[in-house]
């Protein structure tokens, strides 16, 4: 038994706003009532894991090195989504594109990229509404959480790697180097529920002989230990209680 990915998680400034912004980008529901620290949102498809969203005041610095790429089954269902996007309150924006490149960049009223990819990618052909979690990121790392999850690898060339849920769902992708620069901690990253018949303390210790790292508490909350992956991006096993 491997741990779950339960959640991604997004740091915001305003939880609410965000959780709202998202659950009408993607018809996903809220689950249970937010407070001012937090909300969440569940997925109505196969969809492994639900997206939560907790408040913090830090600056985002930078491009974040995880997003979101959605699918679209016809360019006008690429442009409605991209209307959809834009009328709960994302923008357009330069990460590089070319102008030959079929998937439109936006991001969230907090400043978090997405892209929305064109239709008749086959490499998310199976994939939802959510294709993938892109992440910048080694092919150590693919690695890891190939194991850390138990999630098979789907690509793997020129250190470029995917894995993606027995189950379905969209894959995580990691792109290889270059690697972006770090600009302190990430605004988005995962969380994990271990086995649930299993040894905590034994599946934390798992994750540390696979090459993650442990940072302490997650973020002074008793029920979340915080560590590192082998780049250096944080993610928190949740504990019982």
């Amino acid at each position: 038994m491997t741990s779950q990915l339960f959640a991604v998680c997004f740091d915001a400034s305003r939880p609410l706003r965000l959780a709202q912004f998202w659950s009408g980008l993607l018809g996903w529901a809220p689950a249970g009532v937010p407070d001012g620290d937090a909300a969440e949102i569940l997925p109505i498809d196969d969809t492994g894991f639900r997206i939560r969203f907790v408040q913090s005041q830090a600056e985002k610095t930078g491009q974040n090195r995880l997003h979101f790429d959605l699918t679209s089954t016809s360019p006008e269902d690429q442009q409605q989504t991209v209307a959809r996007g834009v009328g709960l309150g994302a923008q357009h924006i330069d990460v590089g594109q070319r102008p030959e490149d079929g998937h439109v960049v936006l991001a969230d009223p907090e400043g978090n990229e997405f892209c929305v990819i064109e239709p008749g990618n086959s490499f998310l052909a199976e994939c939802g509404f959510i294709g993938a979690l892109a992440c910048d990121g080694s092919q150590e790392v693919g690695y890891f959480w190939s194991k850390a999850l138990g999630w098979p690898l789907v690509w793997d060339q020129d250190q470029e790697t995917a894995i993606r849920s027995p189950h379905g769902g969209p894959k995580i992708t990691w792109g290889g180097p270059p690697l972006m620069p770090r600009t302190g901690r990430n605004r988005l990253h995962f969380e994990l529920a271990p086995p649930v018949h299993g040894d905590r303390q034994a599946e934390i210790e798992r994750l540390l002989s696979l090459g993650a790292s442990r940072i302490g508490s997650g973020g002074g909350d008793e029920h979340r230990v915080a560590m590192l992956d082998p780049d250096g991006n944080e993610f928190c096993v949740l504990t019982p209680g």
